[in-house]
């Protein structure tokens, strides 16, 4: 899809046929689950949206102090040599942390291309219609499509050194061993002196992390059931969304956090051409967000092939940038 189209413009066929296996795989598995990554058509990042405004969402402020308090280190990490580099953001969304240190470098006439990474054509079209208009200056390469595809596609767009950024405590909508082999393949795709920064977000009392997730207001229940919609609008599903209902759970031995949409009765969903039984009461698992100790950061950094450079902490030290060196 053309960037520069408007924010109406629909997702792309490649991408479409991708959804559309991966919802089938996902929802035919016992136990039923789907991917997290396709909350984001533009209904769902606007549901986002409003959850990072929430009160009790604390997540984008503590990294938010990060970037708006922290911003001369988190530079001084990344623009460690005298030479020019790629500042690959995976997963971008609208920018608002990463916005700082990109303001910061600006000013200070560093020699860097922005490139950011999403699945949903429809935020990064956002994103670089706001860059452009506050930075002008700013070089902006915006890449649509799945991580690792569009890694490769930046890494094949110049030679200069790469500082991949991985923000947001995305990192915990993976279970640990996905995470750990997700690191290992972006190590894979750098080169010595590369860069890797990632957001962690850290064990904390276990209700503040569970009310992040379960808000009075109903936004990430929302949120949640907006994936349902969007099957039905863009894969020609039936989902009735009053027979699903959200539930929360955290445990914080483990640290995860999970999200599930629970199948009020005995149903038959159609998804195209498929037909998707749900017993009363199955769950369907939406997402993970794990919740991370220093020791695991050290040795997921460790058995991916890393260093860990520095890690740059929020002021209430509920979250951490950690930033590693190949």
């Amino acid at each position: 899809m053309n960037l520069s189209q408007s924010a109406d413009a629909q997702i792309s066929t490649p991408l479409i046929d991708n959804f559309r296996a991966d919802v089938l795989n996902g929802l035919k598995s016992s136990p039923k689950r789907l991917f997290s990554k396709y909350f984001y058509d533009k209904e769902g990042d606007q549901l986002f949206q409003q959850i990072m405004q929430m009160p009790e969402y604390y997540l984008t402020a503590c990294e938010l102090d990060v970037f708006r308090n922290r911003t001369g280190e988190i530079a001084e990490a990344v623009f460690y040599k005298d030479s020019a580099f790629d500042l690959i953001e995976l997963g971008a969304g609208d920018g608002m942390k990463s916005v700082y240190l990109l303001q910061y470098l600006v000013e200070r006439e560093t020699d860097f291309t922005y490139i950011p990474v999403d699945i949903s054509g429809n935020i990064l079209s956002v994103l670089n219609e706001e860059l452009q208009n506050k930075m002008p200056e700013l070089k902006v390469v915006p890449l649509e499509g799945e991580y690792f595809s569009m890694l490769d596609k930046a890494a094949g767009l110049s030679v200069r050194r790469k500082v991949v950024f991985f923000l947001g405590g995305n990192i915990g909508n993976m279970e640990i061993g996905e995470a750990n082999n997700f690191c290992r393949e972006v190590r894979r795709r750098l080169n010595p002196g590369d860069l890797f920064v990632i957001g962690f977000d850290l064990m904390k009392n276990p209700h503040t992390v569970l009310n992040a997730y379960n808000d009075a207001a109903g936004i990430t229940a929302a949120f949640n059931l907006n994936l349902l919609s969007r099957m039905n609008n863009e894969l020609d599903a039936d989902f009735n969304l009053d027979q699903f209902q959200h539930y929360q759970t955290y445990d914080p031995v483990s640290g995860a956090c999970r999200s599930y949409l629970v199948s009020l009765t005995a149903q038959v969903v159609r998804i195209g051409d498929e037909e998707i039984a749900f017993g009363e009461n199955e769950l369907i698992d939406m997402e993970v967000s794990q919740k991370f100790s220093p020791g695991q950061i050290m040795e997921m950094a460790k058995s991916a092939g890393f260093q860990i450079r520095s890690q740059i902490a929020d002021s209430k030290n509920w979250f951490v940038d950690s930033v590693w060196q190949v």
